[in-house]
């Protein structure tokens, strides 16, 4: 029988066959996936040499008819378009590049994180993009200085409205404190301090975001002392000598229901 071009027949550990295809593209080998049948892999082999040799296939043409991944389509346009192979769905622009999550969804990100998302793959979980790093989830918003319990709107914004892009000059982050949120009173900006212990106790208000932030770690240290062990992040201030830090943290006032707060044996 005929072997069909860029097919090649394989077998799964309990003897089952299937087949894979691949091609070969200015001496980059690019696997194009696994099939159940030799015409599926035929099919995505044959669409991969046209793509690669044809400028009319465009992204949004990409239908499961072709055979081919949707990852597979936009790595492929890439590479015919920009000479580049990432193994990731990443499509160069002349100043950022797009990372398609789905047919549907695409980020925008600086080149700067090029090299970074080529080699991890976006995932989502619990309404949070995440990549795996050294075995570990890592948040995406955390490459910004955004913390993982932050709110969008609240803590950080997008700059544009858009929140599917990552540029670092669309993101601006408004509360880089746990615990801290900002707010204006007569035109005037207020930080207000709070702890999540039953339901959020305000800690106190205050004129800078940096008293608002040590006031939080006293708080959490006046909790913990009272033998309350909720293990609570503790906000690093930049900018801040030790003896400036200590000055800060004595002067703070922390509320009456915090000092008073009484933890109920089980």
């Amino acid at each position: 029988m005929k072997r069909v071009q860029g097919v090649y027949i394989a077998r799964k550990k309990n003897g089952d066959v299937y087949y894979r295809a691949s091609i070969t593209h200015k001496c980059k080998h690019i696997s194009l996936g696994s099939y159940s049948n030799e015409k599926s892999a035929g099919l995505a082999y044959d669409t991969a040499v046209a793509i690669l040799r044809e400028n009319c296939y465009k992204i949004e043409d990409y239908k499961d008819r072709y055979a081919l991944s949707f990852d597979k389509w936009i790595v492929l346009i890439n590479l015919r378009d920009n000479g580049i192979y990432f193994k990731n769905p990443i499509y160069l622009k002349k100043k950022y590049f797009l990372y398609y999550f789905n047919q549907k969804i695409f980020f925008k990100f600086d080149v700067d994180d090029l090299f970074y998302y080529a080699e991890h793959k976006i995932m989502k979980r619990g309404g949070h993009l995440f990549v795996s790093d050294y075995g570990m989830q890592v948040n995406i918003l955390s490459r910004y200085g955004i913390k993982n319990f932050a709110v969008a709107g609240r803590d950080y914004r997008f700059v544009n409205g858009d929140s599917t892009d990552y540029r670092y000059g669309n993101i601006e982050i408004v509360n880089p404190y746990y615990g801290v949120t900002k707010s204006f009173m007569k035109g005037l900006p207020v930080y207000t301090a709070k702890l999540h212990i039953n339901g959020d106790y305000i800690i106190g208000r205050y004129s800078s975001e940096k008293e608002a932030a040590i006031a939080y770690n006293k708080a959490v240290h006046i909790m913990k002392s009272k033998g309350f062990n909720k293990d609570y992040p503790l906000n690093y201030i930049d900018g801040l000598d030790e003896i400036d830090y200590a000055l800060l943290y004595n002067k703070v006032r922390i509320s009456k229901k915090i000092r008073e707060y009484t933890i109920f044996p089980a």
